[in-house]
């Protein structure tokens, strides 16, 4: 099977919000499309560990914002790798709310849907959630964020909760090549590995791992490489995971 077929299926990406007894809680979605226009219907689909997946259940709402294609990457980084049971994603975005209760993100969106549910599905991993919209806003006329668009420009993987999420050594048409052994120098030592020293940049948030410094929130003293930090390593900022760093270089 080849992967990479998977990426040739178009998607846009969203914020999706619901809120019960006081409980708010969102992601960042990449699967929701209309299914009917009579009544105007839209289905979602959420990870059921995902913290919102819970609250639509109990609320019988959701939101949705239509996410512009210059959207804060802090804006995503929240949304799409904190969990909202560890922070409030809404604490720093504006918010409003209309018929269903459900809290509608405006902070980067273009458009929004509120909605209530009239269907579920299960599907396995997710949640297949209808809703009927109750009302709608376009609010600019920019260019909408496309999956594609955030793939490319980023050059990452979808969050391990997303639905197009595949895993990265599928994506791999070849194993990388072994790197050789750092080669000795004229005065026969071996000469420094210059990947010890190159810098890392989250391409969700911007924050910059250097290994001068380490991070020492995270036990991860001076001097360390990128290359040795563990595999669970996550970054301070955004939370996201080391398959969302890139070399400054």
């Amino acid at each position: 099977m080849n992967y990479k077929a998977f990426h040739k299926l178009s998607y846009g990406l969203y914020i999706i919000a619901s809120e019960f007894e006081g409980t708010r809680s969102g992601y960042i979605g990449n699967t929701a499309f209309q299914v009917t226009s009579s009544p105007p219907q839209i289905a979602i689909s959420c990870h059921k560990n995902n913290d919102t997946h819970g609250i639509i259940l109990k609320s019988g709402v959701f939101s949705l914002s239509v996410l512009k294609k210059e959207a804060s990457t802090s804006l995503i980084g929240e949304f799409g790798f904190m969990a909202s049971s560890e922070m409030d994603k809404f604490a720093k975005v504006k918010t409003e709310v209309h018929s269903t209760g459900a809290p509608v993100v405006l902070d980067s969106s273009l458009a929004w849907f509120d909605c209530r549910v009239v269907q579920t599905l299960d599907v396995g991993s997710h949640t297949l959630f209808v809703g009927e919209v109750a009302e709608s806003q376009l609010l600019s006329d920019d260019e909408p964020l496309t999956y594609e668009y955030y793939r490319e420009k980023y050059k990452m993987l979808a969050p391990r909760n997303a639905p197009t999420y595949i895993e990265k050594d599928k994506l791999t048409e070849e194993p990388s090549a072994k790197p050789s052994a750092p080669q000795p120098d004229q005065t026969g030592m071996a000469s420094a590995d210059p990947d010890d020293e190159e810098e890392y940049i989250c391409a969700i948030c911007g924050y910059v791992y250097r290994p001068d410094d380490g991070d020492l929130a995270a036990g991860i003293p001076p001097g360390t490489p990128f290359s040795e930090l563990p595999e669970d390593y996550r970054c301070p900022i955004c939370n996201a995971g080391k398959d969302y760093f890139k070399p400054m270089g």
